[in-house]
């Protein structure tokens, strides 16, 4: 892992770097160093999220609440630079959904308001784990008397439906906030902290639900240190792309792909932007979904140019895929590089937006004609950078990537079949 200490040495070194650079193994070398260093990242913040966890459980007060919530949050940031590794590498895409699964149908974990929340497609969108120390699960009898990383781990998924997610970071988030009802008017979800006061309960089962919440963050660590296993000398994932560093680049350009196409235009922010549904944005309890976009994007160029900027401030950086690209097409390489930097551009507009008080579902509201136009805007710069990574992979030589699409992208009528 190269570790950049002063600009100095980054200069006198830039000669030999970029002699080297365009090496497909050391490209690819340096791409398993960023996606070890950022899960390395979001397991740290995990650790510092569970604490946080504790305090408030120990003493649900306001004030601990709302520093659960900035972990919570600080804990996203590494994490969604993360997702660019996903979509090319399958063993991370298999492993994904035990930290990231999204949406959920939170009735299966506590209370929810009336029928909010509840879906008539799903028997168990309202079994509510937290009240019921025994739950009906396929004609058999599910033991929840005690909340742990296990049960929940058993009913994540469970019968197959993607929206029974009982695990990761999502989960966390409904049972710090609460549901968001606002629809696409102002306000986030408002869970009073008396909901984990046994003294002073709301909600009730208020110690089952802190329970819920702590053995959700034990088993977020847990799963997270599974992700560094797998990017330390050794693991899966950095075997698969360094065993054939051609492949791997393949590998690497279809996680950006995909990523910026079918994932985060598509699924993230074009469904919900022609449904104007707030349902569909990835932090929809806690008003994140700016910055959770934010730092997908930044994980693409992460990738792209070879660089990661760590929690601790510290970077890691060495050949890139622009060094690869621009050996055989320097235009197009930059182009490439414009473009990425054009997005970043236009999600940092929703992030202004959201920092001057607009959340990211009022944006995508119907009637909100401007808000609208700046999370389109965002949408086409994803659109018109994943043209330019195809372009890019065709002209180093490598085999067409598989780039996910997305109904809403490819055939919008769809959506609305």
């Amino acid at each position: 892992m190269t570790i950049r200490t002063t600009a100095l040495a980054a200069l006198l070194s830039g000669t030999a770097l970029a002699a080297q650079a365009a090496a497909p193994a050391d490209v690819v070398s340096n791409y398993a160093d960023i996606a070890l260093a950022g899960y390395e990242d979001s397991l740290e913040t995990a650790k510092a999220l569970k604490a946080a966890l504790e305090t408030l459980v120990a003493e649900p007060t306001d004030a601990n609440l709302d520093a659960a919530k900035a972990a919570w949050i600080a804990a996203r940031v590494p994490y969604q630079q993360t997702e660019a590794f996903r979509f090319g590498n399958p063993v991370v895409d298999d492993w994904e959904g035990k930290v990231n699964a999204w949406p959920l149908d939170e009735g299966l974990i506590d209370y929810v308001e009336g029928d909010a929340g509840l879906n008539d497609e799903n028997p168990f969108s309202g079994a509510n784990v937290i009240a019921n120390p025994s739950l009906e699960v396929s004609g058999a009898t599910v033991d929840a008397t005690a909340i742990t990383p296990e049960l929940l781990q058993e009913m994540h998924e469970i019968d197959g439906i993607e929206a029974n997610v009982t695990t990761g970071y999502h989960a966390i988030e409904f049972l710090l906030w609460g549901q968001d009802l606002n629809g696409t008017d102002a306000g986030a979800g408002m869970r009073p902290v008396t909901d984990f006061d046994a003294a002073n309960c709301t909600g009730g089962n208020c110690e089952r639900r802190a329970e819920y919440l702590l053995a959700a963050a034990d088993l977020l660590i847990s799963d997270l240190e599974d992700a560094v296993a797998l990017w330390a000398e050794g693991g899966q994932g950095r075997a698969d792309v360094t065993a054939d560093p051609v492949q791997g680049l393949v590998m690497a350009f279809t996680g950006m792909g995909s990523l910026s196409y079918g994932e985060q235009a598509g699924e993230r922010m074009q469904l919900g932007l022609l449904l104007h549904d707030p349902e569909e944005e990835h932090d929809c309890f806690s008003d994140n979904t700016h910055a959770s976009h934010f730092y997908d994007g930044q994980g693409i160029q992460n990738v792209y140019t070879g660089t990661y900027t760590r929690v601790d401030g510290s970077m890691v950086e060495g050949p890139s895929l622009y060094d690869v690209v621009k050996e055989k097409d320097a235009d197009l390489a930059d182009a490439l590089k414009a473009d990425i930097e054009m997005t970043m551009e236009k999600l940092g507009a929703i992030v202004a937006q959201a920092e001057a008080g607009t959340a990211y579902d009022q944006l995508i509201g119907a009637g909100n004609d401007e808000g609208n136009a700046i999370v389109q805007a965002a949408i086409d710069a994803l659109v018109a950078q994943t043209r330019n990574i195809e372009r890019a992979v065709a002209a180093v030589g490598l085999d067409p990537i598989a780039v996910e699409g997305s109904d809403s992208l490819d055939n919008p009528d769809a959506v609305f079949e």
